[in-house]
């Protein structure tokens, strides 16, 4: 996602970094070093996590990079930002919609956005494996590249450009597998198992892995995929809709005549 920042001429004064914690902080030295002159706000509402955040830009005075720390604080933006940077963060929200509103608000006019989110075809052969066994889906279901688009067009940006990949990952055993998986979130689908699994069902679930995700051509590795969405879209400068009939109340009249000053008596 960093590398296409390449094509986009402007440089920004100043960004936000949507929940650097979860998004991943590498991120963080590759955005300072492409914007070094750039403040950078670190929005991250968790308490754990923005101690975390504190202590990584608190670099000793020997440290060349303290210069490029100090443009960088965990804190709200205290005014529009020129980008948004929000990696894997879009998908695990409960009201999209909402959240891209309040990304536009974020933004100064002629900003932009960049994310990054889990597409649909995401652990598939996870979810055959769970079908399989007529166990509920393993994640929510992810949404279409196409569809987040259509999000950003009502929402109030302009320009959208979305594209993916699909990466596909190796794993030793199903713990292996299962581990990796929890440091990337939590199963967010309404279908999910509402209390807690047996030991004998985690075997049962270790056993369903082995058998549905080996891959005897490489040494059977547990292979899963995951398909990435990336998209980038800007704010526009603000739009007023004429209406052919338009009713205002008597009191917004008096409002704006007492507001907008009067052209001096000739």
């Amino acid at each position: 996602m960093e590398a296409r920042l390449q094509w986009l001429v402007q440089k920004p004064a100043s960004w936000a970094h949507w929940e650097p914690v979860r998004g991943g902080w590498n991120a963080q030295a590759l955005l300072q070093t492409r914007y070094p002159q750039a403040l950078a706000y670190l929005r991250e509402p968790n308490p754990q996590h923005a101690a975390l955040l504190h202590r990584a830009i608190a670099t000793p005075w020997w440290n060349p990079l303290k210069l490029r720390a100090a443009k960088a604080q965990v804190a709200e933006p205290t005014q529009p930002v020129g980008m948004l940077w929000a990696n894997m963060a879009l998908h695990h929200a409960a009201d999209p919609q909402a959240l891209i509103h309040q990304w536009l608000g974020m933004l100064e006019v002629g900003g932009f956005l960049m994310f990054s989110c889990m597409g649909p075809e995401t652990l598939q052969e996870i979810r055959t494996v769970y079908a399989a066994q007529g166990w509920p889906p393993p994640t929510h279901a992810f949404t279409d590249m196409h569809d987040w688009g259509d999000m950003l067009v009502e929402a109030g940006f302009a320009e959208p450009v979305m594209d993916m990949e699909r990466i596909t990952l190796s794993f030793s055993t199903p713990q292996a597998l299962l581990a990796e998986l929890r440091t990337l979130g939590r199963n967010l689908s309404r279908a999910r198992f509402g209390g807690l699994r047996t030991a004998a069902w985690r075997a049962s679930l270790h056993d369903a892995l082995q058998q549905g995700l080996a891959d005897p051509r490489d040494g059977n590795r547990l292979k899963v995929s995951f398909e990435i969405i990336y998209g980038h879209a800007f704010k526009p400068s603000p739009r007023f809709t004429a209406k052919p009939q338009t009713n205002i109340d008597v009191e917004s009249l008096r409002r704006a005549a007492k507001a907008t000053p009067r052209d001096p008596v000739k």
